[in-house]
C-alpha cells in the first residue's frame, strides 16, 4: 500500500517531468525561432511566454539537464526584448505600422505590452521636457560660442549690450526647434496609438489598446499630451521667472509665439488627418492584414474635442501670461498718440499728421494680431477703446455755447473748431473703416467691435451739427410762414402772368439757404454726411411750404399764379441741400403733385390720384376749407389758433388720424 505522502511526491515528480519535457522541447524551438530573425520573432515570444508559465510556482535550480536552457532563455529573453524595442522605435520612428505591429505583438506575448508602453511614453515625456529646458536655457542663448562661461556667484545671464538681437533671434530659432520637436514627438505617440487601437492578438482577438486603457486609465495620446502641456507652462513659468529678458521676449512678441504654436496645432490636426491614408499604403504583409481598417479614431484628441478637456486650450494655457501683458502694452501704445495729441488745455483737434499716425498704429496693431483670430478679437477690443478715447477727448473741444448754433454772421471760433472737430472725426471714421476693410480674413466679431465703435463716431458727428441744424431749420421755418403777411388775394393781371417771378418770402428763403451752405456747410468735408442731414431738412422744407401754402387764404386767381412760380422757385431754394432734388423722395413727389391742384376745381381734387397716396387728405381738406365762404372757418380759425399753434400742433400729432379728427 502507497502512503499519501508518497502519492504526492509521485504526481510532483511527474508533473516535474513534464515541465522538464516541455522545456528542453520549448527551448529547441527557441532556438531555431531566433535563427529566424524579426519574422519569427512574434513565435520566439510566444515560446518565452509559455517557458515563463513552466517556470512559475516551481524552483527549477540545481537540475542539470536543464540547466544550460535555462541560461539560454534567459539570455534569449533579453535578446527578443531587445530587438523588439529596436524594432518598435524604428517603427514609429519612420511610421511603419508592420515594424510597430510586429514590436507590440512581442511585447504582447511576453505579457509586458502595458508596462512598455508606459516606459515608452514617459521616455518621450522626459526628452520633450529636456528639450524645452534647453530650448529657454538663457546662458546658451546669451553665448555665442558653444562653450558656457561661468558667470559669478549671484550673477544673472543677461544679453549684453547691443547683443539683444542675436539672444532674440537665437530664442526664435530654439522656439521653431522646439515646436518640431513637440510635432515629430506627438506624431510618434499618434502612430503608435493607431496601431494599438487596430491591432488584435490573432489567438485572443483582444484590441491592444484595450489592454493599454482597462483599469480606468486614459489613453496614451491624452496621458502623453497633458504631460507635455503641464511641462510647457511650469517650464516657461519658471523660465521667465528667473530671466527678465526671456518674459520681455515672450510679452514684446508675443503674436510670433503665438503664431509657432498655431502652426504646431495646425502641424497635428492635419497629421492626425492623413495617417489612415498613411496606414492604408504602408505595408502589404501578413501582418498589416491584421490591423483592422476602423472609423476614424475616436481617441484622437487632435481631431474630435471632448466636452471635458480641450486640447488646443491646455497647449495654449502656456501662454495666458504673455497674452495678458501684450495686450496691455497694446493698448498703452494705442493710447499714446491720442494722449499726446490732446493735451490738457488744448483746444484744437490733432493735425493730418498726427492722425495719421493714430491710424498708422492702429492699422500695425491690429497686423501684427492676425496671426490668430482670438488675438485678433483682443485686438480689436483694444482699437475699439482708442476709437472711444478719441471720441471722448475731441467731444471736449466741442463748443456748445449759443455762438455755436448762429446763422446770422459769418462762422464764428467755436463754429469753426466744430466744424474742424467732426472733419477730424469723420477722417479717423474713414481711415479706420479702410484699416478693418483691407485686412485679410478679419473675424466677423472683430469687426463687428471696431464698427459699434465707429458708429459711435459717426453719432457724436450728427451731435456736433445737431444744434446748428437745428437752427437752420428754425430759420427756415420762420421764413417760409411769413408767407401769410403776403397778399395772395389779387385777381390775374392783364398779361396772364405774375407781375414779379416768386414771392418775396421765396427769395428770401433762396438766399438763406444758399449762404448758409456757403458760409457753414462747406467747411465740412464730409460730403456724404451733410447731405444725409440737410437732404432731411430739405424735406422738412417742402413739408412745411406746402403745409403753409395749403392754408393761404383768401387765394384769389393772380395769387394762384403766383403760389405756382413759388412751388416752381422751391425747387431751387433746396437745390443746395441736397445731391439731387428728385432723390428726395416722397416729399418731392408731394410738391410736384400740388401745384396743379391749385387751378383746379374741388370735383377733380376730390377724384385726383394724387389724392392720399401722395397728398395726405388733411392737407387737401386744409386747402378745399380755403376755398370755402368766410363764414366756414378752417380749422386752426374755428379753434382760435395762430397759424404757428397749428402748424406746432400738426408736427406733434404727425399721425394722419389725429389730424383729420381734429379737422372733423
Amino acid at each position: 500500500i502507497i502512503s499519501p505522502d508518497a502519492t504526492i511526491s509521485l504526481q510532483a515528480a511527474c508533473d516535474l517531468l513534464r515541465r522538464i519535457i516541455r522545456i528542453l522541447y520549448l527551448s529547441k524551438r527557441l532556438q531555431g525561432q531566433l535563427q529566424g530573425g524579426s519574422r519569427e520573432i512574434t513565435k520566439a515570444a510566444q515560446s518565452l511566454n509559455e517557458l515563463d508559465y513552466l517556470s512559475q510556482g516551481i524552483d527549477l535550480s540545481g537540475i542539470e539537464v536543464i540547466e544550460n536552457d535555462l541560461l539560454f532563455i534567459a539570455r534569449a529573453r533579453l535578446e527578443v526584448e531587445n530587438q523588439a524595442k529596436r524594432l518598435l522605435e524604428q517603427g514609429v520612428e519612420t511610421q511603419n505600422p508592420t515594424q510597430v505591429g510586429t514590436a507590440l505583438q512581442v511585447f504582447h506575448n511576453l505579457g509586458t505590452l502595458k508596462d512598455t508602453i508606459a516606459n515608452v511614453v514617459d521616455g518621450y515625456c522626459t526628452v520633450l521636457e529636456e528639450n524645452i529646458k534647453n530650448a529657454l536655457d538663457i546662458k546658451v542663448l546669451t553665448q555665442p560660442s558653444q562653450t558656457v562661461a561661468r558667470g559669478g556667484p549671484g550673477r544673472a545671464a543677461m544679453p549684453t549690450p547691443g547683443n539683444t538681437a542675436a539672444f532674440r533671434a537665437a530664442l526664435w530659432t530654439n522656439m521653431e526647434k522646439l515646436m518640431d520637436q513637440i510635432c515629430a514627438a506627438c506624431g510618434q505617440v499618434q502612430h503608435l496609438q493607431k496601431v494599438l487601437t487596430k491591432k488584435r492578438d490573432p489567438v485572443s482577438h483582444v484590441c491592444f489598446i484595450d489592454e493599454i486603457v482597462k483599469d480606468g486609465q486614459s489613453d496614451i495620446l491624452y496621458k502623453f499630451w497633458t504631460a507635455v502641456t503641464q511641462t510647457l507652462s511650469s517650464q516657461f513659468q519658471s523660465a521667465t521667472d528667473s530671466s527678465m529678458f526671456l518674459k520681455q521676449a515672450f510679452e514684446g512678441e508675443y503674436p510670433k509665439l503665438l503664431r509657432l504654436y498655431n502652426d504646431l496645432w495646425k502641424r497635428l490636426q492635419q497629421y492626425s488627418q492623413n495617417i489612415q491614408r498613411n496606414f492604408n499604403t504602408s505595408g502589404t504583409t501578413d501582418l498589416f492584414a491584421e490591423l483592422q481598417q476602423m472609423e476614424e479614431d475616436a481617441q484622437d484628441i487632435f481631431i474630435k474635442k471632448n466636452e471635458e478637456y480641450d486640447p488646443e486650450k491646455a497647449l495654449k494655457d502656456s501662454l495666458q501670461q504673455y497674452e495678458a501683458a501684450y495686450l496691455s502694452k497694446s493698448l498703452s501704445r494705442l493710447f499714446d498718440p491720442i494722449n499726446l495729441v490732446f493735451p490738457p488745455g488744448g483746444r484744437n483737434p490733432p493735425s493730418s499728421d498726427e492722425l495719421d499716425s493714430i491710424i498708422k498704429t492702429i492699422a500695425s496693431e491690429l497686423n501684427v494680431a492676425a496671426v490668430d483670430p482670438d488675438l485678433s478679437l483682443a485686438v480689436a477690443k483694444n482699437v475699439a477703446k482708442t476709437i472711444q478715447l478719441f471720441g471722448v477727448k475731441s467731444e471736449q473741444l466741442l463748443s456748445t455755447q449759443g455762438d455755436a448754433s448762429q446763422v446770422i454772421g459769418p462762422l464764428t471760433e467755436g463754429q469753426r473748431r466744430n466744424v474742424a472737430v467732426v472733419n477730424s472725426l469723420y477722417k479717423l471714421h474713414q481711415a479706420v473703416l479702410k484699416v478693418i476693410t483691407s485686412q485679410s480674413s478679419f473675424p466677423a466679431a472683430a469687426e463687428q467691435t471696431v464698427t459699434t465703435a465707429l458708429k459711435a463716431v459717426h453719432d457724436l458727428m450728427g451731435s456736433a451739427v445737431q444744434p446748428l441744424l437745428n437752427s437752420v431749420g428754425d430759420s427756415v421755418e420762420a421764413i417760409i410762414i411769413t408767407m401769410h403777411q403776403e397778399d395772395f388775394s389779387g385777381s390775374l393781371s392783364s398779361s396772364g402772368k405774375p407781375d414779379v417771378p416768386c414771392s418775396l418770402y421765396m427769395k428770401e428763403l433762396q438766399g438763406f439757404i444758399a449762404r448758409v451752405m456757403s458760409d457753414y456747410f462747406r467747411h465740412f468735408e464730409c460730403f456724404d454726411f451733410v447731405f444725409d442731414n440737410t437732404e432731411a431738412m430739405a424735406q422738412r422744407a417742402i413739408e412745411l411750404f406746402i403745409r403753409h401754402a395749403s392754408l393761404i387764404r383768401p387765394l384769389g386767381e393772380g395769387g394762384k399764379m403766383r403760389l405756382a412760380a413759388d412751388f416752381a422757385q422751391m425747387e431751387l431754394a433746396v437745390a443746395p441741400l441736397c445731391r439731387r432734388v428728385s432723390d428726395l423722395g416722397k416729399s418731392y413727389r408731394q410738391l410736384r403733385s400740388f401745384r396743379p391742384l391749385l387751378f383746379q376745381t374741388s370735383e377733380h381734387i376730390a377724384s385726383s390720384p394724387a389724392l392720399g397716396e401722395v397728398i395726405p387728405f388733411s392737407i387737401i381738406l386744409q386747402f378745399l376749407f380755403t376755398r370755402a365762404p368766410p363764414e366756414l372757418k378752417s380749422p386752426f380759425q374755428r379753434a382760435e389758433w395762430s397759424i404757428a399753434r397749428y402748424s406746432q400742433w400738426l408736427d406733434d400729432h404727425p399721425s394722419e388720424k389725429d389730424r383729420l379728427a381734429l379737422i372733423r
